[in-house]
């Protein structure tokens, strides 16, 4: 597997509440114990989506004990930004936080321009299939980044 040096990736949105713990439960499923993988959101108002859960059960990863948390949660923790390697950022509103809260730090940021599902669909199917395509967005995301 070709990490690229990364020994450590967050994850962020707007609330962790469905892009990036799915991102998350993605990447840990994928590198496990070969890099730390976290996740963040610019605020922590709503908790663990229960359509992310369901479509990361078919891949069996687990989010129903996720946490949401917010950058400024995630610093009291103990866990501060400047200890990841990497910030992927998954809506607008993360990545400028990220770049504002990496200044004077090694961490590199990026940006991966994830739809969010949360708008599409009223009937459960519809809602399904549209966490779904985010689901496998983001693993595609992963695949092409990290190999």
């Amino acid at each position: 597997m070709k990490t690229h040096g990364i020994s450590s990736v967050l994850f962020s949105c707007d609330h962790n509440a469905v892009r990036s713990p799915m991102a998350e439960g993605l990447m840990k499923k994928r590198y496990g114990t070969e890099i730390y993988v976290q996740s963040a959101g610019v605020k922590h108002d709503l908790e663990i989506d229960g359509f992310a859960i369901a479509v990361c059960a078919e891949m069996d990863i687990e989010l129903d004990a996720h946490r949401a948390r917010s950058f400024d949660e995630m610093q009291e923790w103990g866990d501060a930004i400047d200890g990841f390697d990497l910030v992927v950022a998954l809506s607008p509103a993360s990545f400028a936080q990220a770049k504002e809260l990496t200044k004077g730090f090694a961490a590199e940021v990026e940006y991966w321009n994830i739809t969010d599902p949360t708008a599409t669909g009223t009937m459960r199917d519809e809602k399904l299939a549209s966490y779904r395509k985010t689901r496998d967005q983001i693993e595609q995301h992963i695949k092409n980044r990290f190999g």
